[in-house]
């Protein structure tokens, strides 16, 4: 709409659109709540408004819309008809809008503006451009919203430790910056203003610098001596407080390390220092060792020892000083001439000092006597006075002779070994003074590595003389690799990821060195899914295991060391495969199909419904339950058996269709269904039933002038069975009337037709007895029905009819069984039955044999046809005796007449 107004006033309004801009400057707190009003654009822009003073026309309504919705114009809501401007639901923050710099930092409606080199309230200003409508009043009005801070940030210091290093020669009043100050994004009075020490330990204060920019550093200033040598470190609490009300605080650990420098020298604890010694001592032999301290750290406190320029050659040449540990011992034979007293001033050097003084005076007294001599001669390895042997070396290994002898040839000297360990000394003859070392137990260098041992001389004065050997065991690869378990038993669910850990393997070695090394491998039964770590020996499998397609696993696997030749050893590894529940029950088949007998008793076994499930244990537990129609049939759960609770009968349903849910014990469980469809077969169990003539005392006027062959009525029926038990054959049982054989039935489909031409005395009323039956196995079932004829030209007296209806007839049962014929069948039993007529007649009437002949032939033709007809009718005559009542076998007694 701006946009449109701009473009209709055009260029002509542009200076009245710039002379009429209006500035206007407000100022609020940050962090205020929605709705706090922050100032009136109509009033303080002394605009009418509809509450204003009467004018003298009405005038249209100011309107106040915000030139552009930028990042400012979302801290504030206008009301377009008041001018209001009040804070909305964005809380202002001054430290996430405005950060401070020596410029402008613009942020879409708002700018920080530094208007000097201090920060101040006013240097975030929030910018906004309201359009006041209509054109009466129109005028641009730019909005200034100062952002004034309070104090809602504690100082925080960049780090939570501060370490901060101080000579100990530091002198007083020594100022050190902190380089880490604490930070607080509030400005001015809220931000940081002083600093503090929780303990300054009488050592330490602070003092605080502002630089230009008004930055405050803090600074450490030495208040006392330091010495690192009384204390290296003060652990303090620096504190930095800001200047709001109420103040807010920040802290940080502050570590002020006291440094060395060279302020000690090195000093003996005693000036002087008296020692003895004998003069048959041997070369080497310790005399003392001197030892001087220097408090100081590192370089600061190195010490050297050296003779004083004071001293004799003789005396230098006697004793050997070393300077590095102090340590004086005899370099020279002691002999007649050699002086009985040594003065020596020994120096304790260390850098930047004067050296510390000790006296040494050594008294030398002299032996008449000297001590036995022990002459050592190493066959074993031997170097600096050690001896090597194998651990492997066998029993009575030679390892040194010793020739044992007095130096003045006076004395009788002896010798034994002192020591604990699997060694021997004993005379080696034939030779005197001749000692052999020998080994007496084998060496186990994973028992013991060292032995030290002593030969000791003594003579018949008593004078001893010890000789002193070491004795170094040497690793052979001896030991095999050994496993924590011979036996390792680990367990995986199944489905796991690839690369699954298993187990770290662990085994040890006794030996030393690379002897000791175990690498780790596979056994060859091992699949090759399988993976050891030669180093760490950690196990993995790198597929997914099927507990279904293989539950165990058991293979060995080797640890090898890396002596020669390398030794192993060899574990087990049996792994069992977890199940999870990942298999739903399977159905043997997806439709199963059962033939059940009609009436089957209630909760008789229908079928048994086969269901498998892959998984273990309660995964692999299957519960059956019937989905639709269980009101009809149930499982047996378990054994799958599926019953019917009621008997079912095909005539009202002939099938089932159901569906069967099995499902396993898993969490959360699986489940999979089967079709199952259920055949009910017949069985006999319905009798025919009579649809027409639907009464026994119905009857039907046949004309004397029908012909024969003619159609006169049927019998209809109907069986609810199917297959073989619906299968209906119609017979005549029982006759009366004039001449009653004049009608047949047809036994498949109940047509009764006139068999012969109907004569004056075939007049009255014909009563058939049809029986309606079935071929049902094991027994057909029938019914039966009365088909009552009246032959006459008219119904002149219906009553009489009736009355002749309603008495009983007196009906014989023909007893005929089944006869059920086939066209083939039919001329085998007319040729059977004129035959042997033929054959008697050509044996009586050999002389008339034409005229015989005839006579055969005629009667052989009338017979012919009564057994045709007979076959014809295929009547199933089911014996009957008695009399029939027949208002017993009425199916619908209703009366028809004149049908």
């Amino acid at each position: 709409h701006l946009l449109l107004f701009l473009l209709f006033v055009g260029p002509f309004n542009c200076f009245a659109s710039y002379s009429r801009a209006t500035e206007l400057f407000y100022s609020l707190n940050e962090g205020l709540p929605a709705g706090v009003l922050i100032g009136s654009l109509a009033r303080d822009l002394r605009l009418p408004t509809a509450g204003g003073q009467h004018l003298a026309a009405p005038q249209p309504p100011l309107s106040f819309t915000l030139a552009s919705r930028g990042l400012g114009g979302q801290y504030v809501q206008l009301d377009n008809h008041s001018g209001e401007l009040h804070t909305s639901a964005v809380e202002i923050d001054r430290e996430a809008l405005c950060v401070e710099s020596s410029g402008a930092t613009i942020f879409g409606g708002a700018a920080a503006v530094s208007s000097s080199s201090s920060p101040s309230s006013e240097s975030c200003l929030l910018l906004l451009d309201v359009l006041v409508l209509p054109q009466e009043y129109f005028r641009l009005v730019k909005v200034k919203i100062a952002i004034r801070d309070v104090n809602d940030n504690a100082p925080r210091f960049p780090v939570p430790h501060i370490h901060l290093s101080v000579p100990e020669n530091a002198p007083v009043n020594t100022r050190l910056a902190i380089e880490h100050p604490a930070l607080d994004p509030d400005v001015g009075t809220n931000g940081v203003q002083t600093y503090r020490l929780r303990d300054n330990y009488g050592a330490f204060t602070l003092d605080v610098e502002e630089n230009e920019s008004g930055e405050r550093t803090p600074y450490l200033i030495v208040m006392g001596a330091l010495d690192r040598e009384t204390r290296e470190e003060y652990v303090t609490v620096i504190v930095a407080e800001d200047g709001g009300t109420p103040p807010l605080v920040g802290s940080a650990t502050l570590t002020i390390g006291i440094s060395d420098i060279n302020d000690n020298c090195p000093q003996f604890s005693n000036s002087q220092l008296n020692v003895t010694l004998y003069g048959n001592s041997s070369l080497g032999t310790h005399v003392i060792t001197v030892h001087a301290v220097d408090i100081d750290l590192g370089s600061n406190a190195q010490i050297t020892y050296s003779y004083s320029q004071k001293v004799s050659q003789p005396s230098r040449d006697l004793f050997h000083l070393d300077e590095s540990t102090g340590t004086i011992t005899l370099s020279s034979k002691v002999d007649g001439d050699t002086p009985r007293l040594h003065r020596l001033i020994i120096l304790g050097n260390g850098p930047g000092c004067i050296p510390a003084v000790i006296t040494v005076l050594v008294t030398i007294i002299k032996v008449m006597m000297r001590p036995p001599e022990v002459v050592p001669r190493f066959i074993a390895n031997e170097a600096e006075g050690v001896v090597y042997l194998k651990e492997l070396e066998p029993i009575n290994t030679p390892i040194a002779f010793f020739t044992i002898k007095d130096p003045d040839e006076k004395y009788k000297v002896n010798c034994y070994l002192d020591g604990d360990g699997p060694f021997g000394l004993s005379p080696y003859k034939p030779y005197n003074n001749e000692y052999l070392l020998e080994t007496t137990k084998p060496l186990d260098y994973e028992t013991q590595q060292l032995y030290e041992i002593s030969v000791v001389a003594w003579n018949s004065e008593g004078f001893h003389v010890n000789k002193i050997i070491k004795v170094q065991v040497l690793d052979d690869n001896d030991n095999s690799p050994v496993f924590s378990q011979p036996l390792i038993e680990l367990s995986i669910e199944e489905n796991n990821v690839p690369n699954a850990f298993l187990t770290k393997l662990h085994a040890t070695d006794a030996d030393s060195g690379e002897r000791g090394q175990v690498s780790y491998f596979l056994g060859p039964d091992a699949p090759s899914y399988f993976s050891l770590d030669k180093t760490t020996g950690v196990l993995t499998v790198s597929t997914q295991l099927d507990r279904e397609e293989k539950e165990k696993y058991r293979y060995t696997v080797k640890a090898v060391d890396s002596g020669f030749p390398p030794r192993e050893s060899i574990a087990t590894v049996s792994i069992t495969v977890l199940d999870k529940n990942d298999n739903s029950p399977r159905f043997i088949n997806k439709d199963f199909s059962f033939f059940v007998p009609e009436n089957f008793p209630g909760f008789g076994e229908i079928g048994v419904i086969s269901v498998t499930d892959a998984d273990a244990g309660q995964n692999g537990w299957v519960a059956l339950s019937v989905l639709n129609g269980s009101d009809i049939f149930v499982i047996d759960t378990g054994k799958g058996v599926l019953r019917a609770k009621v008997s079912l009968d095909r005539e009202q349903q002939s099938s089932y269709v159901l569906w069967i849910e099995a499902v396993d014990g898993g969490d959360p469980a699986l489940s999979s269904t089967a079709k199952i469809t259920i055949l009910l077969l017949d069985i006999n169990d319905n009798p025919p039933l009579v649809l027409f003539p639907q009464s026994n005392m119905s009857y039907l006027l046949v004309l004397p002038s029908t012909l024969p062959g003619s159609p006169i009525t049927e019998v209809y029926a109907v069986d609810k069975d199917t297959g073989m038990n619906a299968v209906i054959a119609y017979s005549i049982i029982g006759r009366r009337g004039p001449r009653p054989e004049s009608f047949r039935i047809d036994p498949k489909t109940g047509n009764i037709t006139l068999e012969e031409s109907l004569m004056q005395n075939d007049y009255g009323l014909y009563r058939l007895l049809v029986k309606v039956s079935d071929h049902g196995y094991p027994e057909p079932l029938h019914s039966t029905v009365m088909v009552n004829l009246f032959v006459n030209d008219t119904v002149s007296n219906e009553s009489y009819i009736e009355s002749l209806l309603r008495k009983e007839p007196d009906i014989s049962i023909e007893e005929k069984q089944p006869q059920i014929s086939i066209e083939p069948t039919h001329k085998k039993m007319e040729s059977a039955s004129c035959m042997p007529t033929l054959v008697a007649l050509s044996i009586i009437s050999l002389g008339s044999i034409a005229l015989v002949t005839g006579m055969g032939i005629y009667i052989c033709l009338r017979k012919g046809k009564k057994h045709h007809r007979a076959d014809e009718n295929l009547e199933v005559q089911i014996p009957l005796n008695g009399r029939i009542n027949l208002h017993m076998l009425e199916k619908k007694p209703v009366e028809i007449s004149n049908i």
